[in-house]
């Protein structure tokens, strides 16, 4: 096939984005971006600049919020969207489809939260800075799987598939906890009206409407709903995310078959021989795209349309603005408070100690496997891993926190354990062997 010089010019930069761990780069720059600049003598313009204002008007009903706000409620729901496709498309036909392949690292994932948090608690006990609990609970899905491509290609593919179905069920874990633990009073009239919107979707879902500008739309009155309920509006994007049709219009076969003789046809055709096609041809290209269509799930389209701009544009956004903490030559003692020592030890100690325990307990009680080809030093890296939360450890917080002093005590905290589980998970899986699986003996 000929390549225009656009193709050359474009295909590096599309390898790079569709490597596994460029999230996880792009997230890291973007981190480092942000602490440069809020210590760098332009600090106040990174602080001005998330403070601006911005206003949407709705027939007189305005929204007037700083930018930050706007990422973080905003742009944010569409991250939680994304997350929800993820997590209907797994529950469908991904590692969460059955309860065999969805137990272990559901189990695992219980551990790695309920751990943590009860660290964070006895660490900050007596103090009103206990709500921050939530914040060593999650796992940044894309810096763990980005680490954990680093590790080296001696790594199963099913550990993974582990991780990855770890921090799908962790995620999931998070979005309860924040509506159900971080959400303000509650403004039943916009809830009802969001609620009737998503009853809206689910029929057209059921109807077999396939549009994706009719979701789009209804799907923005939903968040705009919970944004004025009090119940925080990234929630609406996992709800909105659970209506979106799943189902293909033709099953595999029939569409091989009939793609087949589309093709067939086709090339009966007698060529132009020049760069266009006959009216025939064209309208069996037309078909085939149609085909197609209908082969593919609006659910799956949506997902591969949104990713690369939850990846390489909201997170990264999210994170320049989240991330700039004013580091001061006595940064390690500053540590020294309850919400960071309880951030540290749970995203540290709690996440290891919660995934391999329950996961020790689930395979030892035969509730289920270990993944094929792994052992326990997969399963040792793996818990490490899971203690990189940046990404879902700073929105929390964000809720959590009004005292600008605990938003900065957790911030160095979250950045500190981030680094830590990190390095120390890569170097893990770096030493471990691909063994066959077994279990831990007495």
């Amino acid at each position: 096939m000929a390549k225009s010089p656009i193709d050359y010019i474009l295909k590096p930069v599309n390898r790079f984005i569709h490597r596994e761990y460029t999230g996880g780069i792009v997230l890291f720059i973007s981190v480092v971006i942000a602490i440069i600049w809020a210590n760098s003598s332009w600090g106040e313009s990174y602080h001005d600049l998330w403070e601006t204002h911005f206003t949407v008007n709705f027939n007189g009903h305005g929204l007037d919020q700083p930018l930050h706000v706007w990422i973080n409620d905003g742009l944010m729901a569409l991250f939680f969207f994304v997350i929800g496709l993820e997590l209907k498309r797994e529950f469908m036909a991904g590692e969460l489809s059955t309860a065999k392949k969805a137990s272990l690292p559901m189990i695992a994932a219980l551990g790695g939260m309920i751990v943590p948090a009860l660290i964070y608690l006895l660490a900050n006990m007596g103090s009103d800075s206990t709500k921050g609990w939530g914040i060593p609970m999650a796992t940044d899905i894309a810096f763990a799987l980005g680490l954990l491509s680093l590790a080296g290609r001696h790594i199963p593919s099913s550990v993974k598939v582990f991780l990855s179905a770890l921090a799908v069920a962790d995620d999931l874990g998070a979005v309860l906890v924040i509506a159900f633990f971080y959400t303000a009073q509650i403004a039943w009239a916009p809830l009802i009206v969001a609620g009737i919107f998503l009853v809206v979707l689910a029929v057209g879902n059921i109807l077999g409407i396939r549009s994706i500008f009719f979701y789009l739309i209804i799907g923005i009155a939903v968040w705009v709903g919970f944004l004025f309920s009090g119940v925080h509006a990234t929630i609406a994007g996992v709800l909105v995310a659970f209506t979106i049709p799943a189902r293909t219009k033709i099953n595999e076969s029939e569409f091989a078959e009939k793609t087949k003789i589309h093709l067939e046809e086709f090339e009966e055709q007698i060529p132009l021989n020049s760069s266009l096609t006959t009216p025939e041809q064209h309208d069996i290209i037309q078909s085939i795209k149609k085909r197609c269509l209908d082969a593919e799930t609006p659910l799956q389209k949506i997902e591969d349309k949104l990713h690369p701009w939850v990846a390489f544009v909201i997170m990264p956004l999210f994170a320049l603005s989240n991330a700039g903490i004013i580091i001061h030559g006595d940064f390690f003692s500053s540590l020294g408070n309850p919400v960071s020592i309880g951030i540290i030890a749970g995203l540290l100690a709690g996440k290891f100690i919660g995934v391999f325990s329950f996961t020790w307990l689930a395979v030892r009680l035969k509730l289920s496997d270990l993944p094929e080809g792994a052992n326990w030093m997969h399963v040792s890296g793996v818990a490490v891993l899971a203690g990189v939360g940046f990404t879902m450890s700073l929105f929390v917080t964000g809720l959590a926190f009004t005292n600008p002093l605990y938003t900065d005590q957790a911030k160095y905290g979250i950045l500190t354990a981030s680094f830590v589980a990190g390095v120390a998970g890569i170097l893990l899986l770096k030493l471990s062997k691909r063994s066959r699986s077994h279990v831990l003996k007495d």
